[in-house]
């Protein structure tokens, strides 16, 4: 018996103006390339949620991986990406295209500057400088006392985290740490104390006891601080290396960043959430003073140290050839 075919119904007036509507907004809402909407990519934890959520429309976001931030070409559509400072020693250059912020950069205040001055002519038009974090030690207390400010990254060699001491996957960074230690052979000692080098899992290394000490930025401890009394942060009064989180425009992009939507994290309310988050947006003193209210005072210091502080804080740009040389020489000298 053949089966009954029911004819679909004809489209009355009200059910083609209904798809007709749907069909202009979907058009509206893509861009030029085949209907794809303008597309930010970064590592989930490269930016606060809170942020990334807000993002204007038709902007979306899509995840990236570490292994597919090296691929090449990156996935379509890409016309922006979110990257911390690290990523610059493996990402060439000829892959993105000037920020063209002017008025973004122009809000930006001594520090973001500095970072700015310190980068390479090639790198400098490259590159928007959202925010930072410090990085720092985050002790848990187990009866002892936590070290000193003023005892300075020196504490890392100390023999109670001999061991126990969770570190940076970044060589480069953990030679600028040695390189402020007393002593030659800091780094090999430093690499010798290290129970793991891992700052992506520290945090539950050290909440579960089998460290005692990790180096983190303060925006992937922030959280833990405020609701685990046993831990405790420390910020040398010598400085810190800063952690940075960067905009870039892909060179195939056409789409230029949404200005306003940066604005947004830099000014109340947004701009009090972000801060309490250790997500510091690198803006002048003045503006950032009036928006630590959501802050527990132990913690205020580590947002908003002394200026003297960030003057002794440094960068950790691409390196160029001579001085990669000497990182790699030291490196390999260091071996424990």
């Amino acid at each position: 018996m053949k089966p009954v075919v029911v004819p679909a119904p004809l489209l009355n007036r009200r059910r083609f103006l209904q798809f007709a509507a749907v069909t202009a907004a979907a058009g509206l809402s893509g861009c030029s390339r085949g209907g794809s909407v303008p597309t930010l990519r970064a590592a989930p934890e490269s930016l606060p949620s809170i942020w990334r959520r807000d993002l204007p429309a038709p902007w979306r976001f899509g995840a990236l991986s570490s292994e597919t931030l090296l691929d090449s070409p990156w996935p379509l559509p890409t016309d922006m990406l979110a990257l911390t400072d690290g990523w610059l020693s493996v990402i060439s250059p000829e892959r993105l295209q000037a920020v063209a912020t002017d008025a973004l950069q122009s809000k930006i205040g001594p520090l973001g500057q500095r970072f700015l001055n310190e980068a390479s002519p090639v790198w400098r038009r490259l590159l928007l400088p959202v925010a930072f974090s410090p990085w720092v030690m985050v002790v848990r207390r187990d009866g002892t006392n936590a070290p000193a400010p003023d005892a300075g990254w020196d504490a890392l060699l100390d023999s109670a985290v001999q061991g126990k001491l969770l570190l940076p996957s970044s060589p480069r960074l953990l030679i600028s740490l040695a390189e402020r230690m007393g002593g030659s052979d800091a780094l090999r000692r430093l690499r010798a104390a290290a129970l793991s080098f891992d700052d992506r899992f520290a945090m539950n290394w050290l909440l579960q006891g089998d460290a005692r000490c990790a180096v983190l930025p303060l925006q992937r401890c922030m959280a833990a601080l405020q609701r685990d009394p046993r831990l405790i942060a420390v910020l040398p009064e010598q400085g810190a290396p800063l952690h940075w989180t960067l905009l870039v425009r892909p060179s195939q992009t056409a789409e230029p960043i949404p200005q306003e939507w940066v604005l947004k994290a830099w000014k109340q309310p947004l701009l009090s959430r972000l801060l309490a988050q250790g997500w510091i947006p690198p803006l002048s003193r003045d503006e950032l003073v009036g928006a630590v209210g959501r802050i527990p005072l132990r913690l205020r210091p580590f947002v908003l140290p002394q200026e003297s502080v960030w003057a002794q804080s440094w960068m950790l740009l691409p390196p160029d050839a001579a001085e990669q040389q000497r990182l790699q020489q030291l490196w390999k000298a260091s071996a424990p």
